[in-house]
């Protein structure tokens, strides 16, 4: 059975991505894991922390003369951005002024801070915050880009793309690309629709921020080539 786990703050000096299970022998190199990392930072509406951040994965185990060993495999993702939070993310105990820095009291409408503050009894939100952060999806991504690896030696690939924005439906084109990623990836908003992305474009994005658009979405996953009895109907 395949399962992860993720460590790290978004501002911390790394993020952990930790998976077990993958069998033994599977070709694997930091590339493949790569490309998938930098798929993430596309898109419209990335924010200024995606110019920061170039993000590449290392090994720590699991891995070794380019094949898995069948034991847990750790990656680390460095954040650049930890150089400018050292002295507010520092591990050890703080004395003075930069105990302050960056304290954030007042929880955010939408967000985990209050509950998050309530369930583990802090007054400060960052302790929160840190964690659960878009940043974290780094090493989310980078644990399935190892299995995405892994279906492509049975042929099977998956691909996805957007179908409605922020009340504007994209149609489904009769017959999809045969890389469906490349082809949604080339447009910042990942819909197949030149009609439906020129209307999201112009009538939506910017009223999206304001009126929070982009939480009525829906995107359509497809898979190619999925073999029948890969996958199990019984037990966890």
């Amino acid at each position: 059975m395949l399962r992860f786990t993720t460590a790290g703050e978004s501002h911390g000096p790394a993020l952990i991505s930790i998976l077990e299970g993958m069998v033994a022998g599977l070709p694997l190199v930091a590339a493949d894991v790569d490309a998938d990392l930098a798929r993430r930072q596309q898109g419209y509406g990335r924010g200024r922390r995606m110019k920061i951040e170039s993000d590449h994965v290392e090994f720590l185990s699991g891995v070794r003369a380019g094949e898995t060993l069948g034991s847990p495999i750790a990656m680390m993702i460095q954040n650049r951005d930890w150089k400018n939070w050292q002295e507010i993310m520092d591990p050890a105990p703080r004395t003075g002024d930069a105990e302050q820095k960056r304290v954030v009291t007042r929880p955010r409408p939408g967000h985990v801070d209050l509950s998050g503050m309530l369930k583990y009894d802090r007054d400060d939100a960052r302790d929160v915050l840190e964690r659960a952060s878009a940043r974290e999806t780094t090493a989310r991504v980078a644990a399935g880009a190892i299995c995405r690896r892994f279906l492509r030696e049975f042929d099977i690939t998956l691909g996805s793309h957007v179908v409605h924005l922020g009340g504007v439906d994209a149609k489904r084109p009769n017959h999809f690309p045969k890389n469906l990623n490349a082809v949604a990836d080339a447009g910042d908003l990942r819909t197949l629709d030149p009609e439906a992305y020129d209307e999201m474009r112009a009538h939506r994005c910017g009223q999206g921020r304001r009126q929070h658009a982009w939480r009525n979405r829906r995107g359509d996953l497809r898979w190619c080539s999925c073999r029948p009895g890969l996958a199990r109907f019984v037990g966890s």
